[in-house]
């Protein structure tokens, strides 16, 4: 439940809160989608289109603290700005704040001079970081998401680069800083203050995309991530959405390390022990659908004796080695 009080737009129930033109919730350390709505429809998706910014930075930089001189190009750049001046020094830490806090049009545009020379290979840097997170369905064209022709994402790929970024700790911790003393910069996200669990991790504005929302939220050992797009009442449609998922969903623990499976090997009765904990979100009367099966194999690493698959209504989650007791 939200811990304070959104300021509503109207009084309304959560059934006639308006929705998103596309939705999509994901737990993030698996990629499950637990709730979709239109989750494949492409897109414009202005400044969340910063999150892919951010990891691509964070991919390709090594000095976080190096000094990038402000070219002419990133000064007064159209839209929202932290209102840097060509000349000026700033470290690419402090751009990546800029970019993440106040959504600075004109830090994207530093760090995409930076990182790719000019704005159209960053572009195409920005498009293989989505590859890399599985998202298959985004195009990026620029570093700070104004209108632009093939420039577009779904909310399924968008909670995928979410959750790719969220994996880099510098990332996480941009986005659920409140507040950057060294300039005096409050984060604009206002699910960082007002939602419980709130971590993160970008909103977004433009009249053509609409007002976007990706949050992230953590609760009970489970991080979940929520993308709107083009929706009037962000803020309240993603504590909706996100509320509704808590409720719905537990993470369990489907195998422990040190769990010992027999393994199916003709007459032979033997067995073999799990060495990582295996984790999923379910929701009741899932357990009942899960199903563990085991089999022998031959490996060059004696170690290895078998190895186990564990499905979901029949439904590959995982699959690993068992090892000798």
């Amino acid at each position: 439940m939200c811990t304070y009080p959104f300021v509503w737009t109207q009084k309304a129930s959560a059934e006639e809160y308006t929705h998103g033109k596309a939705e999509c919730v994901m737990e993030l350390t698996t990629g499950r989608v637990l709730y979709e709505s239109r989750g494949d429809l492409r897109l414009p998706m202005a400044s969340t289109t910063k999150i892919a910014t951010a990891a691509t930075v964070l991919r390709l930089c090594e000095n976080l603290q190096e000094s990038v001189t402000i070219p002419s190009d990133a000064a007064g750049v159209e839209g929202s700005s932290v209102y840097l001046k060509a000349g000026e020094n700033c470290t690419v830490e402090e751009l990546l704040y800029g970019l993440m806090l106040r959504s600075g049009n004109d830090c994207a545009t530093a760090l995409a001079l930076r990182f790719g020379g000019c704005l159209e290979n960053f572009s195409s840097k920005m498009n293989e970081t989505a590859q890399m997170a599985g998202a298959l369905h985004t195009r990026f064209s620029n570093p700070h998401g104004l209108p632009a022709e093939n420039h577009y994402t779904t909310a399924r790929d968008l909670s995928y680069i979410t959750r790719y970024a969220m994996k880099n700790p510098t990332f996480r911790e941009i986005v659920a800083t409140q507040y950057y003393p060294p300039k005096n910069w409050k984060n604009k996200n206002k699910m960082l203050y007002h939602y419980d669990g709130g971590i993160g991790v970008k909103t977004g504005y433009t009249k053509e995309a609409g007002r976007c929302l990706v949050t992230a939220a953590k609760r009970n050992g489970m991080t979940l991530i929520c993308t709107v797009l083009n929706c009037p009442q962000t803020y309240e449609r993603s504590a909706s959405l996100l509320d509704d998922a808590f409720d719905a969903y537990q993470m369990q623990c489907l195998l422990r390390a040190g769990t010992v499976l027999p393994i199916q090997n003709g007459d032979k009765k033997l067995s073999g022990v799990v060495k990582e904990d295996y984790y999923y979100p379910l929701s009741d009367g899932e357990n009942a659908q899960l199903e563990v099966r085991t089999r022998s194999i031959s490996s060059k690493n004696k170690e290895i004796v078998g190895q186990f698959t564990i499905y979901l209504s029949k439904r590959l989650l995982f699959s690993g080695n068992l090892y000798k007791l």
